[in-house]
């Protein structure tokens, strides 16, 4: 059964392309039970960092859905890529993409040194990835600076100063914020606080939506960006935190009535 590639605006994949591979596998829980109606990432290796669960939340290339056996099938542009899932837990959004939370089932493919693994993709090819096992109840920490953690951490608030909430933050490396971010924080809370969390020091520009793949804005979406005249870059050193970083966000009022 062919799977379909859930709804991410920045995918690099389409039907035109050439140099693709194919990845099949099974995703399956600790008990032996399928990983049912999860979410497959692909984090390609030209693109960024390896994908770190507890230092940083890397945004995915590809992102993929598990059927109720657990199978899960992908095209993917020829490269290397490390690999992860996620089902979420009964109180969580359903497929919603982004980082692991509290009572998640996570299953990272990681190399007999616990680093995490590369996947050969080749053009043309399939890539059978066999059974893989091993999901586990998500426990979620919080890492401190002193265990190696690069963040920026603020607030958003709304143009009256409220707090916003279930926001997130997107960090890119260049002011024209388009394409595909690097990473990205946990949504917000009620006090719309966010920890975003990166790989290593150097100049950010932080985006916020409410919805992860971009896409079209439809009335009600939340959108925002630091820097009020144009973006403006957050410069942050390795191995520290940036505090007080907060960006404005505003509920997009809808296109309105079309011109007779």
């Amino acid at each position: 059964m062919m799977l379909m590639t859930a709804c991410f605006a920045w995918s690099g994949v389409s039907a035109e392309d050439v140099n693709t591979g194919t990845v099949i596998g099974k995703a399956m829980i600790k008990d032996g039970q399928p990983m049912a109606n999860g979410v497959v990432y692909f984090f390609n290796d030209a693109s960024g960092p390896p994908p770190s669960d507890d230092k940083y939340w890397r945004v995915p290339d590809e992102i993929i859905t598990t059927d109720a056996a657990g199978n899960f099938t992908a095209k993917l542009v020829e490269g290397k890529y490390y690999v992860g899932a996620i089902k979420r837990s009964k109180s969580a959004s359903g497929q919603e993409v982004g980082p692991p939370q509290q009572g998640d089932l996570f299953l990272p493919l990681h190399s007999e040194n616990g680093n995490p693994k590369l996947l050969i993709v080749s053009t043309g090819k399939t890539t059978d990835l066999g059974t893989v096992t091993g999901a586990y109840p998500f426990q979620k920490k919080t890492p401190k600076t002193k265990d190696g953690i690069t963040a920026i951490e603020g607030k958003v608030t709304d143009a009256r100063g409220k707090p916003v909430e279930k926001a997130l933050v997107f960090a890119f490396l260049t002011p024209a914020m388009v394409g595909r971010p690097l990473f990205v924080s946990e949504r917000t809370g009620k006090d719309g606080k966010y920890v975003l969390r990166v790989h290593q020091g150097g100049s950010y520009y932080l985006k916020v939506r409410d919805v992860y793949g971009g896409g079209a804005l439809k009335a009600g979406d939340i959108l925002g960006s630091y820097g009020q005249k144009q973006p403006l870059a957050v410069a942050v050193k390795t191995g520290s935190t940036v505090k007080g970083v907060d960006i404005t966000g505003i509920r997009f009022p809808g296109a309105g009535p079309k011109k007779q």
